[in-house]
């Protein structure tokens, strides 16, 4: 049964993407720009802002693994308090909605509350990291699908040989399935996630990390599984970073080489 209609309010669940404000979809810019209300996670580029209407307020909801976050309970009121009080309501989201970013928890809750909240997908840091590298997620020779995996797990439920065992599994998927591996939140459990996957893949398996996609500060490293944790380490690399696991990730290191290259030649030719 469809939920019964709310009050004259609406909340609008929006993905602004992995950083780069100018990957913004057009139904994203249209929805800021109708706001009277945007609920905006730390994750999203202060200059998406810059499409939001002069009046419209900004609430700062801010929620980033390992730091202190707004408890997602009172985010859920926050919508609900402004759109009962007939608000246009955006709540801001890094990435897309539905992927990890609790947008399946938040539409249960405002559905519960007689609304339908609307959903506006964004480009999700999973596949924009990769590719910011040159590399794809699919490759008709190297990988047939790709698994998005959360690399935080909660210690009540999850005990280290439970944990090990799950990254195991990823890991014969990515070998057997020829699959890529692709895990969000995962760089404060890099060591553990490594000796999970290492139990079913070679040491010289490709491997990428990448911190703050599409940002201007975008760092990264490429490396293999068995150095994962010790080039991330050696690197200062650090959340919010995507690690990615397979063979496409080969294609960024080819990227990045032809890159150097070029910059070598340019080099060489302003030197001359």
């Amino acid at each position: 049964m469809a939920a019964r209609p709310g009050p004259p309010g609406c909340v609008t669940l929006v993905g602004a993407g992995p950083g780069d404000p100018q990957l913004l979809t057009l139904q994203a810019v249209q929805a800021i720009a109708s706001a009277d209300v945007l609920l905006v996670d730390d994750l999203v580029h202060e200059a998406v802002l810059a499409h939001a209407r002069p009046g419209a307020r900004v609430l700062r909801v801010g929620k980033r693994g390992g730091q202190a976050s707004t408890p997602q309970a009172h985010i859920g009121a926050l919508m609900l308090r402004e759109a009962r009080a007939g608000q246009a309501v955006v709540r801001l989201k890094g990435g897309d909605p539905f992927i990890f970013g609790r947008g399946g928890e938040e539409v249960q809750q405002l559905r519960a509350a007689g609304y339908e909240p609307r959903v506006v997908h964004g480009i999700t840091a999973g596949l924009a990291a990769l590719g910011s590298l040159g590399a794809p997620l699919t490759h008709g020779e190297r990988a047939h699908g790709v698994i998005f995996a959360s690399g935080h797990l909660h210690a009540q439920a999850h005990q280290p040989q439970q944990q090990a065992a799950r990254w195991q599994r990823m890991g014969e998927a990515v070998r057997d399935l020829q699959l890529t591996l692709v895990i969000y939140m995962g760089a404060g459990h890099a060591a553990e996630i490594q000796a999970g996957l290492l139990r079913a893949l070679p040491a010289d398996t490709a491997a990428a990390v990448i911190e703050r996609a599409t940002w201007p500060g975008q760092r990264q490293c490429v490396t293999t599984l068995g150095r994962l944790a010790q080039a991330m380490q050696a690197g200062g690399l650090g959340s919010p970073a995507i690690v990615v696991v397979g063979d496409v990730v080969l294609g960024a290191r080819e990227a990045l080489r032809r890159e150097a290259e070029q910059t070598e030649q340019g080099q060489a030719v302003a030197a001359g």
